[in-house]
């Protein structure tokens, strides 16, 4: 199965310009933990929740005023529309992340994936369950498991 089949295709875009208070917001109303970040129609980055609260609340800095690119991860993690559910469900787990943006062959977003979406839609949820255990342990560990070594006790 690839991930055009399962993901979620109405994506909202933040700009890296956009307060914290209106990224928040926005998360709220879609009831989504993570924003893409676009400028110039182009992917910039993302920011999820958890940017917020410790790269920005926990730090000080001022919802209202601070901008998204002041604390957005502009790493860029992504998968492609037709990229297969185990293999992007590997790379989730490498990369233990919850959730990807999808791009087509010409970069451009058009969509989220998310381990919900693979564990709901998906034919099989094995490569979802084994990408969560390895997102769920410590960095270390989660590079050992894919590895094939065993984790240190």
């Amino acid at each position: 199965m690839k991930i055009g089949e399962i993901m979620t295709r109405d994506v909202e875009i933040a700009n890296p310009d956009d307060t914290l208070q209106t990224a928040a917001r926005l998360m709220a109303d879609l009831n989504s933990g993570i924003l893409p970040v676009g400028e110039n129609d182009r992917l910039v980055g993302v920011v999820n929740d958890r940017d917020i609260a410790i790269r920005g609340v926990a730090q000080g800095l001022d919802p209202t005023t601070t901008a998204i690119r002041q604390i957005m991860t502009s790493e860029l993690r992504y998968c492609f529309e037709d990229d297969t559910v185990d293999d992007v469900s590997r790379k989730m787990g490498e990369w233990q992340v919850r959730r990807l943006p999808v791009l087509n062959s010409d970069k451009r977003l058009v969509g989220i994936v998310s381990l919900g979406d693979m564990v709901l839609e998906a034919d099989d949820a094995e490569p979802a369950k084994d990408a969560l255990h390895s997102i769920s342990q410590p960095a270390d560990e989660a590079a050992a498991a894919y590895a094939g070594d065993k984790p240190k006790q």
